[in-house]
């Protein structure tokens, strides 16, 4: 049985959503694919395909240097675009984090990326399209669902809402990005509505504009709750306390927020920015200043046939990214990955046994012109030679594919990190 395995190590940052794809994606194929592909967990076995869920240095040689037996995988969370305003770095740190971001992801045999828009950004790396394919972000309703009311008001108690509170929910890392201050403003002038925003300092001090956004956390509106990082099994009950989602970002790729909401059966307020036009069509509502989010809150609140019109949009939403339609996809793919896989495993057994005769031959030929005297005959076989040497030079991949075949692979390893570091 062909073997996929997943390599993250998104699980040891709580209150971020590479995590929460991660564990979704693995449940899905883990599940859903059984008996057809046996899915392993940061194996050290080797695998057929070798799905990587983030960048770690430490994937990075590996995936240089044993290129012959696995196909890889890499997955797009984010581009040095979407991380510009997520964490507070010095200007070289984060251009070298940005250049080895790029680099981990053009190394790749394959890139997935969980937002279409995302395919022409990797373009303008020099990254071809013809590498990435568009597999949405997936969110199990097992998890995920609306609870009954009288649940949700004792859920509510817990936090001292009232049955009639109306309440706005953000959910994320707090960050400038992640639109918080914004979301703060629009709290500022709506005192007749509650406003709470799940999720805290993932990275900690690193997260740029960490005092202003600590200072804000800690001092809130009164109609203003922070919860700080949730984990992930409690997130239904906190979703299932508001009326509204609201995610006022700046930039995302597809946040899970989003899913998750659609899950609750419950309206979803973002910031219009172009990622989302491909992804999520008309299921939400869209706003570009915080005047229009006030009043398409306001409206929500006040108008119940309009809440109700958008609360079915938005659970639309959720069937349209249902279980059966993404693991399909993901089924789809990893059918090609492992069958082109498979296919230049064939074609390299026969371009190293014929590169192995290339060699040979150029080696007899080489011996054979030193006890020949004919001028003749030694512009011939340096013709032959010359042909054969610039044949090799055309199939430099498959050379090195079959020196990676021969037991000298150490200093072909050094040579090839080397070249890495010089990129550096």
């Amino acid at each position: 049985m062909p073997t996929i395995n997943m390599l993250s190590s998104a699980d040891s940052v709580k209150g971020q959503g590479v995590g929460s794809a991660y564990i979704e994606q693995v449940a899905l194929v883990g599940e859903g694919l059984k008996g057809k592909y046996e899915v392993l967990i940061n194996s050290k076995k080797k695998c057929d395909i070798q799905h990587f869920h983030t960048i770690n240095p430490e994937y990075f040689i590996p995936v240089i240097l044993d290129k012959k037996f696995s196909a890889n995988v890499g997955y797009v969370h984010f581009l040095p675009e979407t991380v510009e305003d997520s964490l507070d770095m010095p200007k070289t740190i984060k251009q070298l984090f940005y250049k080895y971001m790029i680099e981990f992801y053009d190394s790749m045999d394959y890139l997935v990326t969980v937002n279409p828009y995302f395919i022409g950004e990797l373009e303008k790396y020099g990254i071809s399209k013809d590498k990435v394919t568009y597999i949405p972000n997936y969110v199990s309703d097992e998890k995920f669902y609306r609870y009954d009311n009288d649940k949700r008001k004792e859920l509510r108690s817990k936090w001292n809402l009232s049955e009639n509170d109306f309440v706005v929910l953000g959910v994320g890392q707090v960050q400038r990005r992640k639109g918080v201050v914004d979301f703060v403003e629009c709290a500022k002038a709506m005192p007749n509505v509650k406003f709470m925003w799940a999720g805290g300092f993932s990275f900690g001090a690193m997260t740029d504009g960490y005092k202003e956004l600590k200072e804000i956390m800690e001092t809130p509106p009164d109609n203003v709750i922070f919860t700080g990082i949730v984990e992930r099994d409690d997130m239904n009950d906190i979703y299932n306390v508001a009326d509204v989602m609201f995610l006022p970002s700046y930039s995302e790729l597809f946040p899970m927020t989003i899913l998750e909401s659609m899950c609750i059966n419950m309206p979803i307020l973002l910031r219009d920015i172009d990622i989302y036009k491909d992804i999520l069509f008309d299921y939400y509502l869209k706003g570009n200043s915080n005047t229009e989010f006030i009043d398409i809150i306001e409206k929500l609140k006040d108008n119940r046939e309009f809440y109700d019109e958008c609360s079915k949009k938005s659970f639309e939403g959720h069937k349209f990214y249902s279980r059966e339609n993404v693991l399909n996809m993901w089924e789809n793919f990893y059918d090609r990955v492992y069958n082109e896989s498979l296919e230049k495993k064939e074609k390299s057994k026969i371009k190293v046994k014929t590169n192995r005769e290339k060699l040979k031959l150029y080696k007899k030929l080489t011996i054979k012109n030193k006890n020949k005297k004919s001028t003749k005959k030694s512009e011939r076989l340096a013709d032959i030679k010359s042909k054969i040497i610039k044949n090799i030079d055309e199939n430099s991949e498959d050379i090195d594919k079959y020196i990676e075949n021969s037991d000298k692979n150490s200093e072909f390893y050094i040579k090839i990190i080397q070249l890495f570091k010089n990129k550096k």
